[in-house]
């Protein structure tokens, strides 16, 4: 009786992403692990790349799909501030994405991505898409093996879905949530998700990417070269600064580091 072979050349590596944008900034975050079903292959493998000093790049899905596509955006990125000595805007480079991801269609990079930051208007923007390009601007986006367990509890908390007015609270709108409170979302989201799936977990990276035009109420403060930082990162885990000097500096990246638990 003849027997079938079946080989696939994809599988999915485990871990989870998520982003969410404000008025003046867009966290995007990601866990470290990478595994195989049950079988952790590291502990260490990061899913959030810097782009540009705006732009920053969430990949969740095949690993080795997730960096062939970093390397493919990168170059183009690469090539665009040689041709036009500036870099690319963030609306610029969530269509090339598309466009990247739609020209694999027939064998796409199996690769689900969030990108996030700032657009040339100075607001936090996240766009989600799936495997072969199709994409949106959203406030708030997770996805990865715990995406069942991230996006339901954003969608109640940065979203407001399900949650009713009553005479001495309203509902804000969604996308005006105040940094500290976008971080804490953040790190409970993924302290839980911990808790509850094997392929989440062992660190967690936090990219804040924060607009470069200060708040009305900042112009008497600082200048619009150096945005004043109202709130102490450091309280949310050791912190670097990326593209300056230090996290004051214009350009700067910060990324938050912090340990989830290694089970």
């Amino acid at each position: 009786m003849p027997v079938g072979h079946q080989f696939s050349p994809y599988t999915s590596n485990g871990g989870s992403i998520m982003a969410i944008h404000g008025d003046d900034y867009c966290v995007i975050a990601g866990d470290t692990r990478q595994s195989e079903g049950y079988n952790i292959q590291t502990r260490y493998k990061p899913k959030v790349f810097r782009l540009t000093d705006k732009a920053t790049l969430a990949t969740n899905g095949f690993s080795a799909d997730a960096e062939a596509l970093v390397s493919r955006i990168k170059i183009r990125l690469e090539m665009y501030q040689h041709t036009h000595g500036r870099s690319m805007p963030l609306h610029a480079i969530a269509r090339m994405l598309s466009t990247i991801l739609y020209s694999k269609r027939f064998f796409p990079y199996y690769v689900y991505n969030i990108l996030g930051g700032i657009d040339e208007e100075g607001r936090g923007a996240v766009y989600g898409y799936d495997p072969v390009g199709s994409y949106e601007r959203i406030v708030c986006c997770a996805s990865g093996a715990a995406q069942g367990l991230l996006q339901p509890f954003l969608d109640n908390q940065v979203m407001f879905k399900n949650q009713m007015p009553t005479p001495e609270t309203s509902i804000p709108e969604p996308g005006h949530l105040p940094l500290p409170h976008a971080l804490r979302i953040v790190m409970d989201s993924f302290t839980s998700a911990t808790e509850r799936h094997i392929e989440v977990g062992d660190g967690l990276e936090v990219f804040i990417v924060r607009s470069m035009k200060p708040r009305a109420s900042e112009e008497t403060a600082t200048t619009a070269q150096q945005p004043a930082m109202d709130i102490s990162l450091e309280q949310f885990g050791a912190v670097d600064a990326l593209g300056g000097e230090d996290a004051f500096t214009p350009g700067a990246c910060m990324v938050i580091r912090r340990e989830l638990k290694k089970d």
